[in-house]
């Protein structure tokens, strides 16, 4: 059985440059109200990059709301009716300096959905072409390439502690290695 809530009442709170904030008044099933705060945000594309023999380009970047440097997988929001993949294409070179031959979807899913809109795509790049990177006025991203298993090792040791990055190198790993038992 499938509980639904309806919304009698909607305000923006807050309006920004990635994100807006609603507070919804709802009826719950059995007639009570309550609450709900709402993240809207338009999504975001995530890319495990893989190089030939089998490393992973990952990102170090400084995050302001945590207040400590990140090593993630590249990644950004979308822009307004901007396709998930042509997000992710355009990302992958901003943010590392590579384009890519191929690129496939392999995983999507919600954030916080308890509060968020927030979806993320993720896609597994390979072929990939150097060419410049492209970051942001405001973005001090810093590449490294490593082998995929030191990546899921560093996982395990808490070393990378980024829920996309975490999702998006566990999913590359099994979409990897089930095409290299399969040949």
């Amino acid at each position: 059985m499938v509980f639904l809530e309806r919304c009698t009442a909607s305000s923006r709170v807050y309006e920004g440059r990635v994100l807006n904030l609603r507070v919804d008044q709802v009826l719950l099933d059995g007639g009570r109200t309550t609450t709900r705060e709402v993240v809207e945000h338009r999504g975001a594309a995530a890319i495990v990059p893989i190089l030939n023999n089998n490393y992973v380009i990952l990102v170090r970047q400084y995050r302001y709301a945590i207040g400590t440097e990140l090593l993630e997988i590249p990644a950004g929001t979308l822009e307004p009716d901007e396709e998930p993949e042509t997000c992710a294409s355009r990302e992958l070179e901003e943010e590392t300096g590579y384009s890519c031959r191929r690129m496939d979807k392999i995983l999507e899913c919600f954030v916080a959905p308890g509060y968020s809109t927030e979806k993320i795509y993720f896609y597994l790049a390979r072929g990939l072409i150097q060419s410049q990177q492209k970051a942001e006025y405001d973005e001090r991203i810093r590449t490294e390439a490593i082998p995929i298993q030191l990546a899921l090792d560093k996982i395990r040791l808490g070393q990378i502690r980024d829920a996309k990055t975490i999702c998006g190198l566990w999913r590359a790993f099994e979409v990897t290695s089930q095409e290299t038992s399969s040949t």
